[in-house]
This record gives C-alpha cells, structure tokens and sequence, in this order.
C-alpha cells in the first residue's frame, strides 16, 4: 500500500508562485484555473515526495528516473500539446486562447510512445550522427541543441535541469 504524503498549502503556493513566474518568463501560461492548478502542483509535489521527481501529475510513474525523464513536468510533450490542444496532457500549461477563455482546456489524446519506440528512435538518432568530433546533447524539454563535452547546468531556453538533456549524437 502507497504512503499517504502530506502536503502543505504553504508549499503548494510557494511552487505555484515559482512556475507561474518561470513560465511567464518563458513564454507560457499556467492554467487559469487557479483551484485545478494549484491541485496539480500539489501532485507534483507528492510525486516528488514518492519519488524523487515531478512526474506528470496524470501519467503514472515507472518509479525510474531515467525511464520518465521524458514525462517530468515540463514534459518533452508540452509544446506540441499546446500547438495542436491548446493545453499540455495535464492541462497545466495553456495556451493564449485557453489562458484569455475564448476556449476551455479539455482532454486530449496521449503524445508520449511506448517505451520500445522512444528506445529504438533514440538508437536511431544516435547512429546517424555518431561520426562528429564532440557530442551533441538535446534538451527534452524545450529540443536546444549544443555540441559540447558534457551539456551544460541548465537549459538556456526553458531553464531545464542538466538531467533533462539526452546524448542526441
């Protein structure tokens, strides 16, 4: 049986505040639903508590890190969410006609590929471009690309962690 993990509306806030001013800055929009977001903030919380990381409060975590990096909020699936639904899979990020209510956030389908196809594009990707002096390194989150020896702390576009980036070539 999962342990209950408590949250406190203090800690809910203090995140809310922060994502919505890091997504402002970044270009985006948290959902303007300020009840439904601060309930998936406090999921992100809990997720994290469980396991060490924000895993996407409506997807189901493999418990393994590596194995969801690429459903960690923001997920790599945001942008095209937002471009084609108006709304990220959890709906925490919205776009401008959601955030201004010319139209709700509703459902949309799943982006993310089961696990053999991610591991087999990414083998792919890797053997195409194997033969360039230093390595390239992508960003899931935002899809930067730098060519360097390690990637850098933090995204210079959408400020994910360095955990956040794969080895692309």
């Amino acid at each position: 049986m999962r342990e209950r993990v408590v949250i406190l509306a203090e800690e809910t806030d203090k995140l809310y505040e922060k994502l919505n001013k890091e997504a402002v800055s970044g270009g985006y929009h948290l959902n303007p639903d300020i009840e439904f977001t601060k309930g998936l903030v406090e999921s992100l919380l809990i997720n994290e508590k469980r396991y060490g990381y924000w895993n996407c409060p409506c997807r189901l975590s493999s418990t393994d890190k590596q194995k969801d990096l690429d459903i960690i909020c923001p997920c790599d699936y945001r942008d095209a969410d937002i471009n084609e639904y108006d709304a990220c899979y959890c709906a925490l990020y919205v776009s401008n006609r959601v955030l201004s209510g010319e139209i709700k956030a509703h459902t949309i389908p799943e982006r993310r590929p089961p696990a053999e196809i991610r591991e087999k594009e990414q083998k792919k990707a890797i053997e195409a471009f194997s033969s360039l002096s230093l390595p390239v390194w992508r960003c899931k989150v935002c899809g930067y690309l730098c060519a360097r020896e390690s990637p850098p702390e933090t995204c210079p576009v959408c400020k994910a962690k360095k955990e956040r980036f794969e080895r692309f070539i």
